[in-house]
């Protein structure tokens, strides 16, 4: 059985929801960095980590340029920049082109953590109003990693989970409440 390194999360409409519903559920014990991409169109994350630290089980905090992708930690994407793993697993910030119409883009996080991670890579999609992400989720299953897409019917806005499952398929295709447990069952041994 592969061993599960990391998790990256993908968000766009109805994201702040959803993970104000999926970040509680992660157990405590977690020992996997969590990377979110979450396009809020501010252009200050700081609000972001404030809210879901409140109810997240895990510390959150903004990701930065040079940092470790830490264990046991929710580092969120910064405002107007992609967020890239580099291959010694810390993070990159770039001001290239939009992704998709976004930047930070759930593809660019995706694609360089699938490069990073290879097997040991766990992506989550989840709603979103645009098909950002399912490029991405295409090079983490071809890498091996592990791809969970949040069940369209459950989204606020179906577009990117189905945008997801058309391009990439998944290994689960999961309600949002159902999607903390299967992340615990993969990530704790």
């Amino acid at each position: 059985m592969t061993t599960r390194q990391a998790i990256v999360i993908g968000c766009s409409a109805g994201g702040l929801t959803a993970l104000q519903c999926l970040l509680p559920g992660l157990d405590p014990r977690l020992g996997v960095p969590v990377v979110v991409c979450c396009h809020t169109g501010s252009a200050d994350v700081t609000i972001l980590v404030n809210l879901l630290g409140r109810h997240a089980s895990l510390p959150v905090v903004e990701a930065a340029e040079r940092a470790p992708a830490d264990p046991g930690v929710i580092h969120i994407a910064p405002s107007g920049y992609h967020l890239m793993v580099e291959p010694n697993l810390h993070f990159s910030l770039s001001v290239d082109e939009k992704v998709a119409y976004s930047r930070p883009s759930i593809d660019v996080l995706f694609e360089t953590a699938a490069d990073a991670w290879h097997d040991g890579l766990i992506a989550v999609l989840l709603t979103g109003a645009n098909s950002d992400g399912a490029q991405g989720l295409v090079a983490v299953r071809h890498a091996g990693g592990y791809a969970i897409v949040q069940d369209p019917l459950t989204a606020e806005a179906d577009v990117m989970p189905l945008a997801g499952l058309e391009a990439a398929g998944a290994d689960a295709c999961l309600p949002l409440d159902a999607i903390a447990a299967r992340l615990n069952e993969l990530c704790l041994p």
